[in-house]
């Protein structure tokens, strides 16, 4: 097995399950517990979900998972509305959003920012992101693929990786031992036509947490 990509320093890899849209989404998310759950404010996904049903959903996670607001070069006060609306804790942003915008978000709240990377990007990473996500090199998405990648693209920086991409019970177990990153992202790989699977969230998260670093 070939060395650890990630350098940043992690024990146990977190768990982030993403693009909640249903109210009934929270029942399998609290049975789970994992440590993030994101809600996709990207209009063309098809899990987006409005400031309301986001609301919704939030009032019935429990409130020890932390709630992540993916954007695409969304407007920064919108952004701002739900993070003082209690909505979400972090923002994920996959778009063109620079260090600048990153600068604005945090002098104007306490948001903490993972900024998602297209692996193999040659854009300059924002050193004033909390995390970076690297995710499939598919220039004509903005979301993920549902695909795995060549993890050998991810560049050595010492801030905590999430994960993404195609991520599912069959390789994430060679994906975590092999990157070690500081968290895996699963969305479609919990889902059955279309939809969360309450059986393959858990199945997941307990997989994932059988699995320690050495």
């Amino acid at each position: 097995m070939q060395n650890s990509i990630c350098t940043y320093e992690n024990k146990n890899v977190k768990i982030k399950i993403c693009g909640l849209f249903r109210e009934d989404d929270a029942v399998a998310i609290n049975a789970a517990l994992p440590d993030f759950t994101g809600f996709v404010f990207y209009p063309k996904s098809p899990r987006a979900v409005d400031f309301e049903t986001a609301k919704k959903i939030k009032k019935n996670l429990n409130p020890k998972i932390l709630t992540v607001g993916i954007f695409v070069n969304e407007k920064i006060e919108n952004v701002l509305k739900l993070f003082k609306a209690k909505i979400i804790d972090i923002a994920q942003l996959h778009g063109l959003e620079d260090k600048n915008y990153i600068k604005i978000l945090k002098d104007k709240s306490d948001l903490k920012i993972i900024k998602a990377v297209k692996a193999g990007s040659t854009i300059l990473l924002p050193d004033n992101a909390d995390y970076f996500l690297f995710d499939t090199p598919d220039k004509k998405l903005h979301g993920g693929t549902g695909k795995t990648f060549d993890w050998s693209l991810i560049p050595n920086i010492n801030k905590p990786v999430f994960l993404a991409g195609g991520l599912n019970h069959t390789n994430i177990e060679y994906a975590i031992k092999t990157v070690k990153p500081f968290a895996i992202d699963i969305s479609s790989g919990v889902e059955t036509n279309g939809r969360k699977d309450f059986d393959k969230i858990l199945e997941i998260t307990k997989l994932v947490r059988g699995i320690k670093y050495e």
